[in-house]
C-alpha cells in the first residue's frame, strides 16, 4: 500500500449527484504534504467539473486507465477516480505520497477497503482509518493446501511484481494431476488464506480464479517442466 495516507471518497444515500464526493477527494488531497498531484481517470474525457479544473493546472499530471503505470504514484499525491476491482489492484504496492480513491462501485472496492483501512471522506463528515484488528485464525484447509498457498505467498513475496509465471504453472499441475486434493475446498477458503497470507489482491485473484475454473472443469495448459509436478 501506498506510503502516505490513504483515503476513499464515497457516495452519500442521499446525494444525488457525484460531484460532492469528488469535492471531498479534492479537497482532501490537496490538504496532504507531498510531490505533485496527479489525476488517473479512466478516460480522457470525463464528468467532472472539480477534477477538469485540475487537470487544467499545468503542474497536474493527468493519466488515464491506457497505459498506466501504478509505478508512477511514487512521490506523487494520486486522486484515483472510478477504478474497478482490477484497477485497484494495480495499486498494490505503489509509493505515493497521498492516495485518495473515488469509489463508484462498493462491490468493487469492499474487499480492498478492507485490507487497506483508509481514511473514508463520507457526506456526514471524515471517518479515520481504524486500527487494524487481529483477525482470527482461518481453519486449517485439507490435504496440505494450507501450506501449499503459504509456500506460494512466500514465493510472491520475494517478487516486486508477486506471483510468477513459474509457480502458478506449480498450482495448475498440481490442480490437474491431484484433482482430489481441492475437491473439499471452496473458492471462497482459498481466498481467504490467500488474504490472510498478505498476498497482493491481484495474486489473490489469480489464485481464487485457477480454484474456480478447475471446479468449473476447465484444463490448464502447463509448460513441459511444471506437466507433472504435484506438490508432497
Amino acid at each position: 500500500m501506498p506510503a502516505g495516507p490513504v483515503a476513499v471518497s464515497r457516495l452519500g444515500s442521499e446525494e444525488t449527484s457525484r460531484e460532492p464526493q469528488n469535492i471531498r477527494a479534492a479537497t482532501w488531497l490537496l490538504r496532504q504534504p507531498g510531490g505533485q498531484v496527479m489525476v488517473v481517470t479512466p478516460r480522457r474525457d470525463f464528468s467532472s467539473e472539480i477534477l477538469t479544473q485540475l487537470v487544467a493546472d499545468p503542474d497536474v499530471v493527468h493519466h488515464t486507465w491506457r497505459g498506466f503505470n501504478a509505478s508512477s504514484f511514487d512521490g506523487q499525491r494520486v486522486i484515483y477516480a472510478w477504478p474497478d476491482r482490477k484497477h485497484l489492484n494495480d495499486v498494490w504496492g505503489a509509493e505515493a505520497d497521498a492516495l485518495v480513491v473515488i469509489e463508484w462501485n462498493e462491490n468493487e472496492t469492499a474487499e480492498w477497503i478492507a485490507d487497506a483501512r483508509p481514511i473514508q471522506l463520507l457526506a456526514e463528515g471524515i471517518v479515520q482509518s481504524p486500527e487494524k484488528e487481529r483477525s482470527g485464525a482461518l481453519e486449517p484447509l485439507p490435504n496440505g493446501i494450507d501450506g501449499i498457498l503459504a509456500y506460494v505467498a512466500d514465493m510472491a513475496a520475494g517478487y516486486s511484481t508477486g506471483l510468477k509465471w513459474n509457480e502458478e504453472d506449480k498450482l495448475k499441475a498440481d490442480m490437474m494431476n491431484c484433482p482430489d486434493r481441492w475437491l473439499p475446498v471452496t473458492v471462497e477458503q482459498v481466498r481467504a488464506m490467500c488474504r490472510q497470507l498478505g498476498m497482493s489482491p491481484e495474486d489473490v485473484d489469480t489464485i481464487a480464479d485457477l480454484v474456480q475454473r478447475r471446479k468449473d472443469g476447465r484444463r490448464f495448459n502447463v509448460r513441459s517442466s511444471y506437466r507433472t509436478f504435484h506438490f508432497n
